[in-house]
């Protein structure tokens, strides 16, 4: 949202929504430079930030202020949206937004079903009476780099649910509730979302939206590229420099380094990655335009401390990188 934004001279606007676990948090969401665009991140209304870490419970959090912010800009008059998934804190299978936008989902007894990921198994049918019918007017652009399907052992539940608290026993509870929310999805649309690439993307909004929403689904780092017109930027450029928050083999499955990278190397230019951490298996990355990975941490550290130091890590890092290429650039052009 904010490269966005920010590369379109675009503004933000802030309201106040219902928070992961219902308490009232202060977000924002982007209208890009062109006016017409809307780009929400789900983080900002149903981040795992916004949840100290002794609160995380996916079986409680809602993602109903994602909800609120597409409501907000829906009065705002916006009706072509980028819906930026990632970072949240639940599992509720888009229930909450779902909710927020007045779509009902109703126990055996025709009673809304209450919030988080736990209340889903309580769900027995969905009325469409009421959901905000100016979502048939919109198109929703699904930035997304997960292509984890809803449910199952690469699901939304499994593999995602433990960084938002979830035990063992939660997350199995969780998948068999989304699982669950899914039968009922099929049995009311007839469009089967249980195995749907990146219907398990934060905590199965990803599955909601596309079935419920007028939408298509693209990898983040794609969307940015377009909107951001990077291509064009890199025109005289000779190095690039980019950055993840832990360098892996799954940096070359579509993240946001790997799709610079791409970029780069189809205009002949090397590309160097600046990571807080460098996992496994990073030697594939070398066969894909990456020249190198370094780790901007330059003595042992918490956490905590790498976070809070991460703009002067960064810049002491990019600059003894610059320095070394540089310096290698002069010598090579010295000798031939």
């Amino acid at each position: 949202m904010e490269t966005l934004v920010s590369a379109t001279k675009g503004r933000f606007i802030t309201t106040v929504v219902k928070g992961p676990l219902g308490k009232p948090v202060e977000a924002q969401y982007g209208v890009l430079g062109d006016n017409f665009t809307c780009i929400i991140e789900i983080a900002s209304a149903s981040g795992l930030y916004l949840v100290d870490k002794n609160e995380r419970n996916p079986m409680l959090t809602t993602s109903y202020g994602v909800g609120e912010l597409i409501k907000h800009a829906l009065e705002e008059g916006y009706r072509n949206f980028i819906l930026a998934l990632g970072g949240s804190a639940t599992n509720d299978g888009g229930a909450g937004m779902l909710q927020a936008l007045g779509m009902q989902l109703l126990n055996e007894e025709n009673e809304e079903i209450g919030f988080g990921g736990q209340e889903l198994k309580l769900l027995q049918t969905i009325s469409c009476t009421n959901f905000d019918q100016r979502i048939k007017e919109c198109s929703f652009l699904i930035a997304s780099d997960v292509e984890n399907p809803f449910i199952g052992v690469q699901g939304a539940s499994k593999i995602f649910g433990p960084q938002k608290g979830a035990t063992k026993e939660m997350t199995h509870i969780l998948d068999e509730n989304l699982s669950h929310f899914a039968d009922i999805i099929e049995k009311k649309i007839g469009l089967r979302i249980h195995n749907l690439r990146g219907a398990g993307a934060a905590g199965g909004i990803g599955g909601v939206v596309q079935a419920f929403f007028p939408s298509t689904i693209e990898r983040g780092i794609d969307i940015v590229i377009e909107y951001s017109k990077i291509e064009q930027a890199l025109k005289d450029a000779s190095l690039v420099i980019t950055g993840e928050g832990q360098v892996d083999h799954q940096t070359a499955f579509g993240k946001t380094a790997m799709g610079i990278a791409q970029i780069a190397e189809k205009n002949n230019i090397p590309t160097i990655i600046l990571a807080g951490s460098i996992g496994d298996k990073i030697e594939k990355l070398y066969d894909l335009g990456i020249i190198s990975v370094f780790s901007i941490i330059n003595k042992p550290m918490t956490l905590e401390l790498a976070m809070s130091d991460a703009a002067s890590l960064l810049e002491q890092t990019a600059e003894q990188v610059s320095r070394t290429y540089y310096s290698n650039m002069k010598f090579t052009n010295q000798y031939n």
